[in-house]
């Protein structure tokens, strides 16, 4: 037998060949150009062999795969865009026929003739998925940590190795559907129920099981090459069908607002692919997978969503030289639901925690909060009695500073005030051993003057943490001016270990997302007052690509936090910083009518009772005359409401707050759901070219106030033709290091 890189080939006494993917180096599985290359040798090479009857893959690892590899996905925009510049005329063959590779091995794969079954362990997604659907047989283990998906649709592309047509022809259209333009992760149980897999068995029994199926006779030949084959309810020209397909556009519009050019092939390549024979609709799917690959969308959506933010999530920004922190306890100060949650994903990483309150009653009160967590994750199957039990008894709740005596790290999550958040660092400090390193989880206040009350500002730093905390997948990392390579080494590795993704900026007031946040809002206000219904400024941002409207987002981040910003900004800058006619907005719904937000059941909503759905308060409309709807043009309110967004992340570029577009990119989607479709605040920049924004800045200057004005760096770059990647490439010193 040949010897492989990435595999293994070992032959049982019952002809069963046994292929172990286990990539030397690599903590997953993925597809390389290499894996592909050892794969094809493997079909030739056991084809060859009579003495194989039939092939088991499996992996050697805790997870199957996770699909393609980063170098790959980058190498095929490379290969585009040079071969545009080199053969414009067959750039989209080229691309074409290389991203046709996939394919044609899985088919080789399906047609080889000898049976091939796939024994899947723990994760199995994407091009992973699409090589077990190509195999005759596919096996699961039911374990807790399998997950089955084709989540590319989350990074602007879509399965282009066969998948849309595979599922499709194995689930039901409606079923495959909802895999697909969602993304979502299935268990074992759940791919058993909808045909993509054949057994789901006990993680002991998966090779047997798996070599089983060989044992009893298993045919080599696909559903879909069997003669008279019928796709589930039918294919497309039946009743069923004709009650789903005209729907089905509509409701992907619904949740789309048609900004994804990925989600949108599914439907074309499983509607069209399901009326002609499969090697034919194998190639409509390879065409649509071109023709979404050259999308700015799938260009922007991969390079933020999954290239950026793997990167980041492995430390891009951690300070080279620092041994990594073993985290032995952290602390965390102020048990309110902030800190009480910051303690909770301490506690899930494994980590010992300290719950420090002015009293036991505090503190075990927020300890609670973890156990309601806990509880939860138990109902709903995600953590065992034993799992939940072992997670609860890391948390330890203390009113003794002097507990925080051996912790490597303390996080403060107190009230938001300066004097409060003194007497915390200096009781913490007296306490705390030499090297350990204090984090302000801080929205608002700047860090370097939080540091002033401190004794050794090198070892202070922010940890900005989103609410809720257990949900949110970014950590902002603030640097003060003093604070030291040691500290972020440390916050950056806490970040790590709790499984967020980090960004880190410098100081200022409201930090990076918080900025970019509440221009957003501030913009509605803007909208408000010229009398734009309310309505349609929450249904224009839904349609420009944001989660939520910026009311909805003022509501759940609380109208009277908006006040205390806005009044905090005048009293350190000045009644100028602000527009008083904001002020006026917010204090007549706070001071005169008591409307905070969602949490006291009303602000620019209505809250009734559960199960009833909030909704917009009528006498918002009573506050300023209003317009007409077709008075308003929908296309420059969502202009206006990305525009605004993306022009403050430029600010915070040309002030050196952020120094990295990745991380204004994935914090932008990350921390506020900017329209993901756009790949963040600096690639929505870029993908519309700095020239166009900035003309689009001069427009609504025009039209709706200064604060739409172009900044000097954006004039520049514009004037240079550049990017926000190419300006401040964040691969420069890989480049020159090499």
């Amino acid at each position: 037998m040949s010897t492989y890189k990435n595999f293994t080939v070992e032959t049982d006494a019952d002809g069963i060949a046994l292929v172990t993917w286990d990539m030397p180096g690599k903590s997953m599985n993925v597809f390389t150009a290499d894996v592909m290359d050892e794969l094809n040798a493997i079909i030739d090479q056991t084809v060859a062999d009579s003495a194989v009857k039939g092939v088991v893959i499996t992996s050697g690892k805790s997870s199957f795969s996770g699909g393609a590899d980063l170098s790959m996905i980058k190498s095929m925009f490379t290969f585009y865009n040079e071969e545009k510049v080199k053969d414009p005329a067959n750039a989209a063959q080229k691309l074409f026929d290389l991203v046709g590779r996939m394919t044609g091995l899985f088919r080789k794969l399906e047609t080889c003739g000898t049976p091939w079954v796939s024994a899947i362990n723990g994760t199995c997604m994407g091009g992973a998925l699409e090589m077990s659907l190509a195999c005759h047989g596919r096996v699961a283990s039911n374990a807790k940590s399998v997950k089955i998906a084709l989540p590319e649709v989350k990074v602007g592309i879509f399965p282009g190795a066969g998948g849309t047509q595979r599922v499709s022809r194995l689930a039901d259209a409606q079923s495959a559907l909802q895999m697909m333009t969602t993304g979502q992760s299935l268990t074992a149980a759940r791919a058993k129920a909808m045909n993509l897999i054949h057994q789901a068995v006990e993680p002991d029994q998966l090779i047997p099981a798996a070599k089983q199926m060989i044992k009893d006779g298993l045919k080599p030949i696909a559903p879909w090459d069997e003669k008279g084959f019928k796709a589930p309810g039918g294919g497309i020209w039946t009743p069923t069908a004709a009650q789903l397909w005209p729907a089905a556009p509509a409701i992907l519009r619904r949740e789309t607002a048609g900004n994804y050019p990925g989600a949108l092939a599914i439907l074309k390549c499983v509607y069209e692919g399901l009326q002609v024979p499969f090697d034919t609709a194998l190639k409509i799917e390879q065409r649509y997978f071109t023709q979404v690959l050259q999308t700015t969308e799938a260009f922007s959506m991969i390079r933020s969503l999954f290239i950026s933010m793997q990167e980041l999530g492995k430390g891009a920004r951690r300070p080279a030289g620092i041994a990594k922190t073993e985290l032995k306890k952290v602390g965390v100060v102020g048990a309110g639901f902030m800190g009480a949650s910051i303690a909770y994903v301490t506690a899930a990483a494994g980590i010992p925690v300290t719950l420090v309150d002015r009293d036991m009653e505090a503190a075990s009160k927020g300890k609670s909060v973890s156990e309601g967590l806990v509880k939860d994750s138990i109902g709903k199957g995600r953590l065992t009695q034993d799992e939940g039990a072992a997670l609860l008894s890391r948390i330890t709740p203390s009113a003794d500073y002097a507990d925080l005596k051996d912790a490597t790290l303390v996080i403060e999550a107190v009230f938001e005030d300066r004097d409060v958040k003194k007497a915390v660092i200096e009781a913490v400090e007296a306490v705390l051993p030499e090297g350990a390193i204090f984090a302000s989880n801080t929205s608002t206040l700047p860090i370097s003057g939080l540091a002033k009350n401190s004794k050794r500002p090198v070892d202070f730093i922010g940890v900005h943490f989103f609410s809720p905390v257990e949900k949110m997948m970014l950590t902002e990392v603030i640097l003060g001016k003093e604070t030291g390579d040691k500290a972020l080494a440390v916050a950056l590795d806490y970040v790590a270990a709790i499984k967020k993704t980090p960004i880190v900026v410098n100081d200022t007031r409201g930090f990076f997302v918080n900025r970019c946040v509440f221009r957003y809002i501030h913009e509605a206000y803007d909208m408000l007052i010229e009398g734009v219904p309310a309505a349609m400024i929450e249904n224009a941002a839904k349609m420009a690509g944001m989660p939520v409207g910026p009311l909805s987002l003022n509501d759940e981040v609380a109208i009277d936090l908006s006040q205390k910003i806005l009044k905090a900004t005048v009293a350190d800058l000045g009644e100028a910083a602000v527009d008083p006619r904001h002020l006026t907005l917010i204090n007549k719904l706070v001071d005169d009518l008591d409307r905070r937000g969602r949490k006291n059941g009303k602000g620019f909503y209505d809250y009734p009772a559960k199960p009833a759905k909030k909704s917009l308060w009528p006498e918002l409309k009573t506050f300023y005359p209003q317009k007409k709807a077709e008075e308003v043009d929908v296309a420059v309110l969502k202009h206006r409401l990305l525009v605004t967004i993306a022009l403050e992340a430029a600010r915070t570029i040309e002030e050196g707050i952020v120094t990295d577009p990745r991380e204004a990119d994935v914090g932008s989607i990350l921390g506020f759901g900017f329209a993901p479709y756009t790949g963040g605040v600096l690639s929505y920049i870029d993908g519309m070219g700095v020239k166009s924004f900035v003309a689009l800045c001069e427009k609504l200057a025009a039209a709706y106030g200064d604060h739409f004005k172009p900044t000097a760096l954006l004039r520049e770059m514009a004037a240079n033709n550049e990017t926000f990647y190419t300006r401040f490439d964040p691969y420069a010193g890989e480049q020159k290091a090499a």
